[in-house]
């Protein structure tokens, strides 16, 4: 055996033929007021990774719209998912972004054809 072949198994790596179900939200926040923005949204990421079936969260910011903020989640299941639209962390979220956007964020509900959660 090669020694510089990792065997998968022994590193803990998933099996790429196990199904991941994932309800992914994307989220694009078009900032009047970056700053103030980029500090509420990135509070938001770090206290909602801690929720019951939060898989992940990331906050991006676009390359090719500026001061366009992208918040991508996964979540283990939908119930997870409205849980947590439903929580006091996204409603005060919610509420700080008034006043700090261009316009109305743009939400979408995805279904993972092909999402690979490390996990």
């Amino acid at each position: 055996m090669d020694p510089f072949l990792l065997d998968a198994d022994a590193a803990g790596a998933p099996d790429p033929g196990d199904d991941v179900e994932l309800t992914v939200v994307v989220m694009a926040f078009d900032a009047s007021d970056p700053e103030a923005l980029q500090a509420i949204l990135s509070k938001y990421v770090v206290v909602s990774r801690g929720h019951d079936g939060c898989r992940n969260i990331d906050l991006c910011l676009s390359a090719t719209h500026p001061h366009r903020f992208v918040v991508i989640e996964k979540w283990e299941s939908p119930e997870a998912q409205r849980a947590h639209f439903d929580s006091d962390d996204m409603v005060e979220m919610a509420n700080a972004c008034d006043g700090k956007l261009a316009r109305k964020p743009s939400i979408d509900l995805l279904d993972a054809i092909s999402a690979h959660d490390l996990r």
